[in-house]
């Protein structure tokens, strides 16, 4: 368990302690209003400035990255799927060590470096005039960047309050839609123009977007709890620091999680395929529930965020998560074979229904994330967490491709049956995870 100050029961509030509707002295909402734009605590806020630079510059890239190197450097795209997948097994091999050197030699420094060498990596892109110069590049950039997903988890630990930890993240997950949906219209203009000027353009200002708020990082200043953790952290023995590797009710948790996030290869990867080859649907209907997605994502993850950051809400979020995702795969395979109208009825309401689970099971897995860990090692914890939801996103395209859209409404049926199963039995992996956590010195 993390060093969490102790909390009324879920659902009580004691005459000092908010209420679920009513933000805290440090919450986000709260500190936003009285601050105008951006959140009143320092942390937060240089948080919030690194996050909406960095995710302007990754929805800008995002629409044409790959056809980079297909329509300009004049790579097979078969070989650079095979590329980018290879540089994604990087990504994950190398989360947990990287964790591990959050928690030797600070977050932020880590952090630092990671999101530096990614913008390095990233620019190095638009020198790319050959096969293997492309292995080289993409696998730094894309090894360093899905290395630094569980180092940022661990920077949050180290930065943000603890009680309000939670819904700071949701809000710096609002910022990611807002910039990506702001980055992409640009995009779309860089795609239209379509010259390699354009293209490296993009490219230059996505690696700025990285090493730019790489500079920042070490300036983010830490929480008053890391003090504590620290001294911790310095009387547990060197192994207890990689317990997270051997720690099976954890690990059983992240697989869950990492099944969960394969809900974003529907959206990514999933739907657009579905949309073309299986329905009557004009193929525009695929960026009409891109927008639908990051809009209602926007409005509803801190809302909902305030409302799991405990264990016991977690587990029920996560529970209705994996439901709601065997819902909206039933909406989708509803879809093939109605009319163009309706079939864009259909897959708007599947996607809605989608929206809701995914902001359930993002701030249900962030606080799962968070107090199932050893507060002596966020690090490999959060590095470890991070891996298996990369190892999701790996998984995803290959996982729907063959399931949906080889199969049609069977596909969907399974990918539904798998969602519900998984976010149901978070419950029983949560109940273990508590059982077995006495040696993080919590009652048993």
């Amino acid at each position: 368990m993390t060093t969490t100050p102790v909390s009324p029961a879920p659902g009580q509030s004691g005459p000092d302690t908010p209420g679920p509707d009513t933000p805290g002295p440090d919450s986000p909402r709260r500190a936003t209003r009285a601050a105008g734009l951006l959140p009143a605590d320092p942390a937060l806020r240089l948080a919030s400035v690194l996050t909406l630079v960095n995710a302007l510059g990754n929805g800008l890239y995002f629409p044409l990255g790959v056809l980079y190197f297909t329509r300009i450097v004049g790579l097979d795209a078969t070989a650079v799927g095979i590329g980018l997948t290879v540089a994604g097994l990087t990504g994950v091999a190398a989360g947990v060590p990287a964790g591990r050197a959050a928690d030797r030699w600070g977050a932020r420094r880590v952090g630092a470096l990671l999101w530096g060498g990614t913008g390095v990596a990233t620019a190095a892109y638009a020198l790319v005039d050959s096969y293997a110069g492309f292995l080289v590049a993409v696998v730094c950039a894309t090894g360093l960047q899905m290395a630094s997903r569980g180092v940022q988890g661990a920077l949050y630990a180290d930065v943000l309050p603890a009680a309000t930890r939670v819904e700071a993240r949701a809000y710096l997950r609002m910022l990611v839609n807002v910039g990506m949906g702001i980055g992409g219209v640009f995009g779309a203009v860089a795609l239209q123009i379509d010259t390699e000027a354009a293209y490296v353009t993009v490219i230059v200002v996505n690696a700025v977007s990285f090493a730019g708020p790489a500079l920042l990082l070490p300036r983010l200043p830490l929480a008053p709890h890391v003090a504590e953790r620290a001294s911790l952290d310095a009387g547990a023995p060197a192994a207890e620091r990689w317990r997270a590797v051997r720690d099976l009710p954890f690990l059983a948790v992240t697989v869950l999680n990492s099944v969960l996030v394969v809900q974003y290869s529907l959206s990514e990867v999933g739907l657009p395929l579905w949309i073309v080859e299986r329905t009557d649907a004009p193929r525009w209907t695929a960026a009409l529930l891109m927008i639908v997605n990051c809009v209602l994502v926007a409005l509803l993850q801190v809302r909902v965020a305030r409302r799991a950051s405990q264990v016991p809400s977690a587990v029920r979020a996560m529970g209705w998560a994996g439901l709601l995702l065997a819902a909206s795969c039933a909406v989708y395979a509803l879809s093939a074979g109605l009319s163009p109208v309706w079939a864009v009825v259909a897959l708007t309401v599947g996607a809605v229904v989608q929206v809701f689970a995914e902001v359930l099971s993002a701030a249900g897995g962030w606080t799962l994330g968070y107090e199932l860990a050893d507060a002596r090692a966020h690090g490999v914890y959060q590095g470890v967490f991070g891996a298996g939801m990369s190892a999701g996103m790996m998984a995803g395209p290959a996982l729907v491709t063959v399931t949906a859209i080889a199969h049609g409404s069977v596909g969907w049926a399974a990918l539904g049956v798998l969602f519900a199963v998984a976010g149901l039995a978070v419950a029983p992996a949560v109940r273990w995870a508590r059982r077995d956590g006495a040696w993080r010195g919590e009652p048993a």
